[in-house]
């Protein structure tokens, strides 16, 4: 059993639609034609990967069928928050076989509890047909970031919360990623992002983008607020034994006055596309052309993220891939 790099092939995906007004009071628009022009460049005119795009009612997907080309798929599954990189399933694959591992959820940390994200991951698998794998402890999909060969990265603020799993240990940690996920080598780093509502999700902090090799975002205003935890990462992933990559961060972004947690890390790797968030911000097309380094096979497309920001997240937050076998 092993857990694909999202950089390999997948079947399809599964993004969230933005509807709720409750969660979206201000530029709910916005957000909705943000994540369909991501969901548009992923499925790359049918070329790319299957996109299904997840509304929570037929209102929201008569919106998204205005917004979303002919090739995404509109399905309607209620949930809660869009962001089903935390609530979807987990999936491995073992010879030709796929498992869906269903983590409990809390809304991170009980700080968002929304009818419908508990049980998201379960049904959007059983319309697969995959089989489903259920683990009695809280884990977010976006609080963990492996390379398919059995390295994964994670944070020591969200995984070992004790508003996620009250009585969790590193070691018990390491034995339970290790058995539900095959996971041989963990590398912990410390605090996430500044500001971050998920107690600081590695996918906003470091990711993978080839086997044993992360990158890291390094500070490029000077008044960067998270220039401390860059470098702690950096260090951190280097001791593990990883190669690390560095590229400009957001800088410091603010949102209404505070900061917010604007980050480029935040980017979906799809079969032909690679979507990078864009905030306005000086470094947006620096970072682009850094990623685009990375992956000199794909096409990176930088995409309008700000509307998505003002609800905690981004592209890759936002979408769960389905690996092809």
């Amino acid at each position: 059993m092993r857990w694909p790099a999202e950089w390999e092939p997948h079947e399809a995906v599964w993004i969230g639609f933005p509807g709720n007004p409750q969660e979206w009071p201000e530029q709910l628009a916005e957000a909705q034609r943000e994540v369909a022009a991501f969901a548009n460049a992923i499925s790359d005119n049918g070329d790319g990967e299957r996109v299904m795009l997840v509304c929570r009612d037929q209102d929201d997907a008569d919106e998204a069928g205005l917004l979303a080309h002919d090739q995404v798929r509109i399905l309607i599954e209620p949930f809660g928050d869009i962001w089903l990189r935390d609530t979807g399933p987990i999936i491995t694959v073992a010879g030709k076989d796929r498992q869906a591992h269903d983590f409990r959820f809390n809304g991170w940390g009980g700080k968002f509890e929304m009818a419908g994200d508990q049980d998201i991951g379960r049904r959007l698998a059983a319309l697969t047909g995959m089989d489903i794998l259920s683990h009695d402890w809280v884990l977010e999909g976006g609080a963990i970031d492996g390379d398919g060969a059995g390295n994964l990265i994670t944070t020591e603020q969200c995984v070992l919360n004790p508003n996620r799993n009250s009585v969790l240990t590193k070691d018990q940690a390491n034995q339970n990623l290790g058995q539900a996920l095959n996971i041989k080598s963990i590398c912990w780093l410390g605090d996430g992002l500044m500001a971050d509502h998920t107690d600081g999700h590695v996918d906003n902090l470091a990711r993978f983008v080839a086997v044993g090799k992360v990158v890291i975002p390094e500070a490029h205003d000077p008044d960067d607020a998270n220039a401390e935890i860059f470098e702690d990462a950096a260090s951190r992933a280097v001791s593990a034994g990883l190669e690390v990559a560095r590229i400009p961060s957001v800088g410091r972004y603010e949102i209404d006055g505070s900061i917010a947690p604007a980050s480029y890390m935040n980017f979906y790797i799809g079969n032909n596309v690679v979507a990078v968030p864009q905030y306005g911000a000086t470094a947006d097309d620096l970072a682009v052309e850094a990623i685009a380094e990375l992956f000199s096979e794909r096409k990176v497309l930088g995409l309008p993220s700000k509307a998505l920001l003002r609800g905690g997240g981004s592209f890759h937050c936002v979408s769960q891939q389905i690996p092809r076998l």
